[in-house]
């Protein structure tokens, strides 16, 4: 049987998991929004300013939420 203190540090590691998994998410996010971005620009060169617009904002969000996730877990 654990006793109390492992028990106490097996949940302090916690938060730090969760952090690093929200911060891996955001980077797969942000890597898979520029990837779509690329692509697009490549497709439509003319749209490239509306696109990455639109870029800019998606990713600012992922990466809000990610701030956020972050301080939850802290």
């Amino acid at each position: 049987m654990a006793s109390p203190a492992a028990a106490q540090e097996t949940f302090s590691v916690a938060p730090q998991i969760g952090a690093g998994l929200a911060v891996v998410g955001a980077g797969l996010g942000i890597g898979l929004l520029a990837k779509g971005a690329v692509e697009s620009v490549a497709r439509q060169p003319e749209s490239s300013g509306t696109i990455q617009t639109l870029m800019i904002i998606a990713a600012a969000l992922i990466e809000g939420l990610a701030f956020y996730a972050v301080i939850v877990c802290s």
